[in-house]
């Protein structure tokens, strides 16, 4: 791995899939190749990359194949985090033996109600056998969705048993004063915020960048309020990301990710996901696209 941080915008990179629902290679390094063109960092296997849709042979396959492709290493944080310890170690490794700069990392979430004990063994059972000094691990607070919160005492022992592995977070909590909380009390840690409408709060008080959805569509808009927070027109620039991220998640945030790199690449094949999750209808696309064609809004430099 890399000894650069990673910081700036990330896409957690939504998964193309051919018509048989099997994993379309040869579009995910396209899309990856485009936002890392857009200034935008790869979070692949991320929440709405499908990621628990994805077998672990899956994750592995398509990892090889994007750094296979040439795109650098130094801008990947794959997500590796599993139920299954084995399966965390796995991915882990993988990722380590090719270089990518970080991990992103859920807690393992069946189970409900679990203690700060298990957790921290759970994480510290993937470091040690993992046993790499290049490991760096960004835990994943996601609360609405794991139902299982990384809390700030857990955070605390966690940083303090694993200094150099444990290096940051991406909080997608959307609850502001937990995400202070972590930018106040742990400063040596990397904070991403989880949506690009925390991007300004979020550098404003000691953060390092966002890992956001909707950087799949819009990373260049969103990369400029990351390199320009502090110019007189940040908070313009912060409204006009809200206004079109509000847009896009009016509807269901994955099959509204893909109707529109579909929409804006005139590539249909883009629509699909896989079960339990649903693609948009075609009266619901219409809508979506007309909206964000009403507000101007593009991607420039998109293939198909």
């Amino acid at each position: 791995m890399t000894t650069t941080r990673l910081k700036g915008v990330l896409a957690p990179v939504i998964t193309p899939f051919h018509a048989d629902l099997s994993v379309d290679k040869a579009r995910l390094v396209a899309h990856s190749r485009w936002l890392i063109s857009q200034n935008s960092g790869l979070a692949l296997f991320g929440t709405n990359s499908e990621a628990n849709s994805l077998s672990v042979e899956e994750r592995m396959e398509l990892l090889q194949a994007v750094v296979e492709a040439g795109l650098p290493p130094a801008r990947m944080m794959p997500g590796t985090g599993c139920c299954a310890l084995p399966d965390s170690v796995k991915l882990t490794k993988h990722a380590v033996s090719l270089g990518c700069a970080g991990v992103l990392m859920l807690p393992p979430f069946y189970y409900k109600g679990v203690s700060d004990e298990g957790l921290f063994r759970n994480f510290a059972e993937v470091v040690e056998r993992v046993g790499d000094a290049r490991l760096k691990i960004y835990l994943y607070h996601i609360p609405p969705v794991a139902q299982v919160p990384i809390t700030l005492p857990l955070l605390e022992r966690l940083s303090k048993a694993y200094p150099q592995t444990i290096v940051g977070m991406k909080d997608s909590s959307g609850d502001w004063s937990y995400t202070q909380s972590v930018l106040t009390g742990f400063p040596h840690l990397d904070m991403f915020v989880g949506s690009e409408a925390f991007l300004l709060a979020g550098m404003r008080g000691g953060g390092v960048g966002c890992i956001s959805a909707t950087a799949n569509v819009n990373p260049a808009a969103i990369h400029a309020l990351y390199a320009s927070w502090q110019a007189p027109d940040a908070d313009a620039q912060q409204a006009a990301l809200t206004a079109t991220r509000t847009t896009i998640q009016a509807f269901p945030m994955i099959p509204a990710l893909k109707a529109t790199r579909a929409h804006y690449a005139k590539d249909p094949a883009w629509v699909a996901v896989r079960p339990p999750l649903v693609a948009l209808t075609e009266k619901q696309r219409a809508e979506l696209g007309a909206s964000l064609e009403a507000k101007g809004f593009a991607m420039p430099g998109l293939g198909g």
